[in-house]
């Protein structure tokens, strides 16, 4: 006879292993279920995303005799394979197994992506940043290829049922967006929305700081352009050379020309003078075609890539005449003008340096060119300055900068915009993306792009550059001389704080450290170890250890005793000099 406790422990048993099968079944069947449901997620996703594409296409040829053709602006991209992007020319996935880590082309302005061997015929169906002529602004629906959180809430609605767009793709739905205004519309409601509305875009809620395309002009180049930029350059040499025989003229007079300059009849030029003419032909011919199959076009001329020496000894009519002459440059070069903006409107002129912090201004440009129009976004580089954006702006009566980088990068442009000499000076708001980003912090524009996201992204920092408050900031003239009084260096401006020693070379040794090595520039916070690691070598070295007492510090005429405030110190808080000039009008918050 058994004994009962074994009869319960078989019992036990045989109910442990029921409990574990009945799991393990069940979770095989979740597991296929989960399965199976992503799956057809991704392939409703294909199907609608193909379906808008294909609607997208066959309404191209009614759409390009309403709107102007734009080509796309192509660039080399590494797509990664979660990606799931499809070629808007053939409609197959850009990133298979195959392509995993290869280069694609990615349109620089909307997104759209394209194997390299089909970005050459994808139709000219780029956001269009010139509409002249026409009486009012279409909307330019497209795919949205790039998932951003720079929207509002509202524009996750269709525009015309208001239902909501978010599960659009679950239900088979597809969806297109418009260039300008960011709205959403479902694929069967754009034919009831075009009749009701005629397809008439208002650039919704940023449209005081978009540049309207209807304001925007192409600038045609022609035989007679030609010959006018020749002629042009031909009389800034010769303004040039009189100016400079008058100089020498006085010199000699007044007897403070030497003997060798006498005796030598050369007549001393700016480098950059000498070579006007062939500039002017060259400036010219160069045309910004903007055709399928080229990459790394832009909207917006550079200047020419020679370095401009300039001569020491030269006045201050011949530097007027130096910075007439690179503005006529700059103007000759353009390939866009404004005309006619409504005096309500606010355009926003955007400065993005790629090289500040982290390096993300590449994808701050892509952004900020879908929400905006791509002719106000500038990249700043060696080769091209904020000069360009400002000559474009500088008819415009209200304008507003956005400067997206670091403290030098803000400067960079509040420099610029004192020798623009504007009656009224535009108002410049910071993105912060620089290292630092200390001016920013001062205007209440946060420390970082980190905090720019979990505010909502650049569509909330639009609307406070358009809603932000007007200060006024101090700036200061810097002029270094030596002991007879001349200048060792051309004035520099400080804005809200000013170095000399220590920490003046770790920036200059960080800033050179950029230059040639900028992948390591990477991160925010890899760019401030970088500064303590610098900045203690220079405390090891003991560098500056006898450099106050080397140095003369005198501002407004007052002698300032260097080791007494070598720590920081507000000089115009703690010491009776003459009231600060204010220069230039900025946004704070």
């Amino acid at each position: 006879m058994l004994d009962p406790r074994w009869s319960a422990v078989s019992a036990y048993v045989s109910e442990y292993w029921s409990v574990i099968i009945a799991t393990a079944v069940f979770a095989c069947v979740g597991a296929v279920t989960i399965y199976y449901v992503v799956n057809q997620l991704n392939k409703n996703i294909s199907l609608s995303l193909v379906k808008a594409i294909r609607v997208r296409a066959k309404q191209y040829k009614k759409w390009k005799d309403k709107v102007p053709a734009a080509s796309h602006v192509w660039r080399k991209e590494v797509i990664p394979r979660s990606k799931g992007l499809k070629c808007c020319v053939c409609l197959k996935s850009v990133s298979p197994p195959q392509y995993s880590g290869a280069t694609i082309h990615q349109c620089d302005i909307c997104g759209a992506a394209a194997h390299p061997s089909c970005s050459g015929n994808a139709h000219k169906d780029c956001k269009c940043v010139s509409m002249a002529g026409l009486n009012h602004v279409l909307h330019q629906w497209a795919v949205q290829w790039i998932e951003t959180a720079d929207h509002s809430e509202e524009d996750s609605f269709c525009c015309y049922c208001d239902e909501s767009c978010n599960g659009a793709f679950l239900a088979g739905s597809p969806i297109w967006y418009c260039m300008w205004c960011q709205r959403l519309v479902h694929v069967d409601c754009h034919s009831s929305l075009a009749k009701e509305t005629g397809d008439i875009c208002d650039l919704g809620p940023l449209k005081r700081l978009i540049l309207s395309p209807l304001c925007v002009k192409e600038l045609h180049w022609t035989g007679a352009g030609i010959l006018s930029s020749i002629t042009s350059g031909a009389n800034e040499l010769a303004s040039t050379v009189r100016e400079t025989i008058m100089i020498r003229r006085k010199r000699y007079k007044n007897g403070t020309a030497s003997a060798d300059s006498d005796s030598s009849g050369a007549i001393e030029l700016p480098s950059d003078a000498e070579g006007d003419s062939q500039e002017a032909n060259s400036a010219a011919k160069r045309r910004d075609d903007q055709t399928n199959g080229k990459l790394d076009e832009v909207h917006q001329s550079s200047e020419s890539e020679k370095e401009k020496q300039v001569v020491s000894d030269n006045t201050a009519a011949t530097g007027r005449s130096n910075g007439q002459r690179e503005n006529s440059h700059v103007q000759n070069n353009q390939k866009y003008e404004i005309v006619n903006v409504p005096s309500d409107s606010r355009p926003l002129l955007v400065f993005v340096n790629k090289r500040s912090g982290a390096q993300s201004g590449d994808s701050l440009r892509q952004r900020l060119q879908i929400l905006l129009n791509p002719v106000q976004v500038f990249e700043l580089s060696k080769q091209q300055g904020p000069e360009v954006g400002l000559a474009l702006f500088r008819k415009v009566t209200h304008f507003r900068v956005l400067v997206c980088g670091g403290d030098g990068t803000a400067g960079w442009v509040l420099d610029a915009i004192e020798k623009q000499k504007f009656e009224a000076p535009p108002p410049v708001a910071i993105l912060p993306a620089g290292t630092g980003n200390d001016l920013a912090r001062v205007l209440c524009w946060g420390g970082g792009l980190g905090v720019i996201e979990k505010r909502g992204g650049l569509f909330s920092v639009l609307q406070d550059v358009e809603h932000a408050a007007v200060t006024v900031l101090d700036r200061w003239k810097i002029a270094i001389k030596d002991k007879q009084g001349k200048l060792m260096a051309p004035p520099k401006f400080m804005n809200n704080y000013f170095g000399v020693g220590c920490d003046a070379k770790v920036a200059l040794d960080i800033h050179n450290l950029r230059e040639e090595n900028p992948e390591r520039f990477y991160s925010q916070f890899m760019n401030k170890v970088l500064y303590a690691r610098e900045g203690a070598k220079n405390i090891m070295d003991n560098t500056f250890d006898y450099f106050p007492w080397d140095v003369k510090l005198v501002i407004d005429g007052s002698k300032i005793d260097i080791p007494q405030v070598s720590a920081p110190h507000l000089l115009w808080l703690s010491a009776p000099f003459s009231p600060q000039r204010l220069h230039v009008l900025h946004i704070a918050k």
